[in-house]
């Protein structure tokens, strides 16, 4: 297998399929309320996000310290040659972007607020790959990753059509920003054992196992108890207990890292499936609501 074929693997197609999720949320919400949405600005919009997550993760991967391998038994040789379909790619995905987000200024379809929230975009994806700094080797790259997901791709796409805030987008961004995190932190502890081997700074390491179990459970219920408390906020019921209904889930999700923090064999596959429908679903429900409505 050449390396080249490893790249959509690394390209963490995943995110880039929940940053694609989250967006039509932000769309949704302004569509709600009954902003336009121009064909140009949606595809642009959502171009420019998802080359920003790519390159944010192939630049990761590249600057991968070299005691850590990118490829499974890899060689010196093809490491550096898949380092170098990652350099090319991650550049060409933020030329792409770049050039993208200069169009639709260009054409009047940027404003102020969602150039703003692109450029911190850009800003943290660089802060997540790029030494010296690096959050994501200093415990901080699930944090930017459930950030730049539940929050900044559907801000994005709201204010792309959208002029003033909304109590909505806000309200709707936080609990979803926990569930995001949980997602992260969940898919982690399969990899304990890796972080300590080679001496890698994550979230779960800096909380330590037995915190970041306490801490992915409260990041759930607290998700669900915002979601809960949403229509005394302003947001109408029926807006939201389509996202309630996922909470067996989520439940299923709690007993089963209990389980294997009580000493059970770890169900590691239904421990990651159950967290990333939780946060998947979530979504999805809101964003059918919303366009529904």
């Amino acid at each position: 297998m050449s390396t080249f074929s490893h790249i959509p693997r690394l390209l963490r197609p995943l995110d880039l399929c929940l940053t694609l999720l989250t967006y039509c949320l932000g769309l949704g919400v302004a569509h709600y309320l009954g902003s336009s949405l121009p064909p140009a600005s949606v595809l642009s919009g959502a171009c420019i996000l998802l080359f920003l997550q790519s390159a944010a993760s192939l630049l990761a991967e590249y600057f991968r310290p070299f005691n850590e391998p990118i490829l499974p038994g890899e060689t010196r040789a093809a490491r550096e040659q898949v380092r170098t379909y990652l350099l090319v790619i991650s550049a060409a995905c933020l030329a792409a972007a770049a050039m993208l987000a200069f169009l639709l200024r260009a054409q009047g379809m940027l404003p102020g607020q969602p150039a703003l929230i692109l450029v911190t975009s850009l800003f943290l994806a660089l802060l997540y790959a790029l030494p010296p700094i690096r959050l994501l080797d200093r415990g901080f790259g699930e944090i930017l990753v459930a950030l730049q997901i539940a929050v900044l791709a559907p801000a994005a796409a709201f204010f792309l059509h959208a002029a003033q805030p909304h109590p909505f987008l806000t309200s709707l961004t936080f609990p979803l920003f926990l569930l995001a995190l949980a997602w992260q932190l969940a898919g982690s502890f399969e990899h304990y054992t890796l972080f300590i081997k080679y001496q890698q700074r994550r979230l779960l390491t800096l909380l330590s196992w037995e915190r970041a179990i306490t801490v992915h459970q409260a990041l759930i219920l607290g998700a669900y108890l915002f979601l809960a408390a949403l229509p005394f906020l302003g947001i109408p019921f029926h807006l939201v207990w389509p996202a309630l209904t996922t909470l067996p889930v989520a439940a299923y999700q709690l007993i089963v890292l209990r389980n294997i923090a009580a000493g059970a064999r770890p169900l590691w596959p239904a421990l990651n499936a159950a967290a990333g429908v939780v946060f998947g679903l979530t979504v999805y429900l809101l964003t059918l609501t919303f366009w529904l409505n």
